[in-house]
């Protein structure tokens, strides 16, 4: 896998500058700077909404004070971009109380869309019923230029579902091994975006006692599980490992490194955010001690088996990652679209935990919930930097939007507003970096096919 590492800069505007997979955008006395990128990214990135916004926000503000600078330590596995965007000041509009009272209502039902109008694949086999997009009223003159988006950015399976049914399905290039065309049966790696896999099972394991997410971590991993003082360790509980706030350093030389030497502590837990790798990959031997049950038997047994995922986890380094083909993460997509429930069948039956999953879980990055990233919630944090930014995740998508996101853009996007769900595997625009920026051209695309 490849790490960027990018040297500090000196009298500069954190808030002014733009990371984009590989390459940087430093706008300094409102001038631009482009520190190398491909010639893709000079050309499309450059000329994007965002960024255009981003810099005349920046010449905007050119008269004040540069901030002290930070050395910017360096990136690992998760998507990483920075941008701005202006926050727009609505006049106040006076409606009348009738007006208030439908406009309330009218929202909530199209956030809940009824289980009656959800298709549900069978577990065995390769049938899923499909709508042409012309039938869902939708513009197939731009399906072209969706599909060479996608196949310019290294994409491998993509999948669009509408009530549950298959709407677009795509393939492009080879598989992860060998030389054959990649289709519906080829896998691929979820990377990141299988935590959210752990959130759910994380989710059923509490539902059936196993656990109680608001106790200490060492009650199911035993004591000294990191290089803490005891007293320190047991403020960490696994609520704390679900939102990246356990307070344990992330700065060290490996992020991923589960050991206790690597696992030590900075601040109290519940008072940072911080995107770090080790604590996460613990919640495996939370739920495999507290059950008493192999990790992977488990989540076959209570996610996978149920939803007719085929899929496998595997230790790489110290990481557990997920693979799988497309239609089974977009099996996944449609669990959670559908609140946790498969048919008739309640997986996740919790439904005070699903609400807390899907919805803001701490105060310091509204855009996270357990292991999900949040659409519309502003301000956002980014991996690796303790700053909030102003703006949502990806702008041109829905604000009620979800994303399960893995590094090289692995997307499990699931939008209840439209009982919808987006699904896209495969290798990043330039093989780098995961970003959310592509994910937005993406979305971009997707709009003038659904208007």
């Amino acid at each position: 896998m490849n790490t960027l590492r990018y040297k500090s800069f000196k009298n500069f505007n954190p808030a002014t500058l733009i990371f984009i997979i590989s390459g940087v955008f430093l706008i300094k006395n409102s001038e631009v700077q482009i520190i190398p990128i491909t010639k893709l990214y000079k050309q499309k990135i450059y000329n994007h909404p965002i960024t255009q916004s981003l810099f005349k926000s920046a010449k905007s503000a050119k008269s004040a004070k540069s901030a002290r600078p930070n050395p910017l330590t360096p990136l690992g596995n998760p998507p990483l971009y920075l941008y701005q965007f202006f926050s727009l000041k609505l006049s106040m509009i006076k409606y009348s109380f009738f007006l208030l009272v439908v406009l309330l209502f009218s929202c909530k039902e199209m956030e809940t869309p009824s289980n009656e109008n959800t298709y549900f694949p069978p577990l065995i086999g390769t049938t899923w019923e499909s709508l042409s997009p012309s039938s869902l009223g939708w513009n197939e003159n731009e399906l072209e230029g969706l599909y060479d988006l996608l196949e310019s950015g290294n994409t491998r399976g993509f999948i669009v579902l509408k009530d549950g049914k298959i709407a677009i399905e795509k393939y492009f290039g080879t598989q992860l091994i060998g030389n054959q065309p990649f289709n519906q049966n080829s896998i691929w790696y979820w990377a990141s975006a299988g935590k959210t896999l752990t959130a759910a099972l994380t989710g059923i394991a509490q539902q059936e006692g196993f656990i109680n997410i608001q106790s200490p971590s060492s009650t199911y991993l035993g004591t000294a599980w990191t290089a803490a003082t005891t007293s320190q360790e047991n403020a960490i509980t696994v609520w704390h490992q679900l939102t990246m706030t356990t307070g344990l350093d992330d700065g060290v030389n490996n992020r991923d490194n589960t050991s206790p030497e690597s696992l030590r502590y900075l601040a109290a837990p519940g008072t940072r955010w911080a995107y770090h790798n080790a604590p996460y990959t613990l919640l495996e031997q939370v739920i495999s001690n507290a059950s008493n049950r192999n990790f992977t038997d488990y989540f076959n047994d209570k996610i996978a088996s149920k939803i007719g995922m085929a899929g496998t986890w595997q230790k790489i380094d110290f990481n557990n990652v997920y693979f799988s083909n497309t239609r089974s993460m977009a099996r996944f997509g449609l669990l959670i679209l559908r609140k946790g429930k498969w048919q008739n069948q309640e997986i996740l039956s919790d439904k005070a935990f699903f609400e807390q999953m899907v919805s803001t879980s701490q105060s310091i990055n509204p855009a996270y919930g357990y292991l999900w990233w949040l659409n519309g919630k502003s301000p956002f944090m980014i991996p690796t930097l303790q700053s909030q930014f102003n703006g949502i995740l990806i702008p041109n998508a829905p604000s009620d939007m979800i994303i399960a996101a893995g590094r090289d853009g692995q997307f499990v996007c699931v939008v209840p507003s439209q009982n919808l769900v987006l699904i896209r595997m495969g290798l990043d625009t330039d093989d780098s970096l995961v970003s959310f920026i592509y994910l937005n051209q993406i979305w971009t695309a997707l709009n003038q096919i659904l208007k």
